[in-house]
């Protein structure tokens, strides 16, 4: 018997990770062998278990997903990663095939996409929802915000993202770990780099990139 598909799951919700271990346990080639809810702890497991796949979201407490990809592909560029998200906008699926993820599908997509993008990562190939793929490859091109949000450091990202969804300076810093001065500077940095004086400008840039929501 061949080995089976070794995979951890890195979702906040427990009832999506639960959905998540339904759909695979329907292939006899896939065995779940850990679960995390936040970055931190997938990278401890992928440490420990080296798995042969992690299947992950975006939006986290703590570390997110985007800076959990980068880290996993700096301790080991061979992970495979394939991110499952509720974001479809552009901005999101460049960011995360950029900091390493070799597939993006969102959690809209049909069941039977994360088996098609689980076998294609496994054979050493990249999958993207065929609509996002469009989508991204269109709007980015077309649009300035984007492409400057796209060249954001990660910890600019996520400030730009927290900062857009109603969170004060002081939130972010402990929702980051981060000192406030450290978040205020960022602040800063990307209000020039949009060229953006408010708050309500920042705002609208985020609503028009799609990366107004949590």
């Amino acid at each position: 018997m061949s080995r089976k598909t070794q995979i951890i799951l890195v979702d906040d919700h427990a009832i999506v990770r639960a959905g998540f271990k339904m759909l695979l346990a329907t292939c006899e080639t896939i065995e779940v062998i850990a679960e995390a809810d936040r970055g931190e702890a997938a990278l401890q497991l992928y440490q420990d278990l080296k798995p042969d796949l992690l299947i992950m979201d975006l939006s986290m407490p703590g570390l997110g997903g985007l800076e959990t990809i980068h880290r996993l592909i700096q301790r080991d560029s061979a992970a495979r990663i394939l991110v499952f998200s509720v974001h479809h906008e552009p901005v999101y699926i460049n960011r995360a095939l950029t900091a390493g993820a070799q597939g993006y599908i969102t959690k809209n997509s049909a069941p039977e996409l994360l088996l098609d993008a689980i076998q294609c990562l496994m054979q050493g190939e990249t999958y993207v929802e065929k609509g996002l793929l469009k989508t991204s490859n269109s709007l980015h091109a077309t649009t300035d915000y984007s492409a400057l949000i796209a060249n954001f450091s990660k910890r600019e990202f996520d400030v730009f993202r927290l900062l857009t969804q109603g969170m004060t300076a002081h939130k972010i810093a402990d929702e980051l770990c981060l000192g406030y001065k450290t978040v205020a500077n960022y602040v800063t940095q990307i209000k020039k780099k949009l060229s953006a004086e408010s708050l309500l400008d920042l705002v609208r840039i985020a609503e028009d990139c799609g990366i107004h929501k949590p």
